[in-house]
């Protein structure tokens, strides 16, 4: 029988899983708020969303090191980060 051919890159383990969903989240909100009629905060910049997806994409580096014990708080950091400062709910936290 053929062994399967395995491609560098392939999504394995759970940080890649997590940190691609958390990647999507943000898209969404992204692409939600600039196409909505509805006024924007002023503090909605594009640099909070690149810092968002940078805590991701470097907790899923650290993460695929084996680091668990850097890359699980950085992961809640950085969606600690969303929520406090992207706020993708509307009435949650209150400032």
């Amino acid at each position: 029988m053929p062994q399967a051919i395995r491609v560098r890159g392939d999504m394995e383990t759970v940080y890649d899983w997590v940190t691609v969903g958390i990647f999507a989240g943000l898209v969404v909100l992204f692409m939600q708020r600039s196409t909505s009629d509805e006024v924007q905060h002023e503090n909605d910049s594009l640099l909070l969303y690149l810092g968002a997806g940078l805590g991701c994409a470097v907790a899923n580096y650290i993460g695929n090191k084996g680091l668990h014990f850097i890359a699980i708080p950085l992961i809640l950091a950085t969606l600690g980060f969303i929520i406090y400062y992207l706020r993708p709910f509307k009435t949650w936290p209150k400032r």
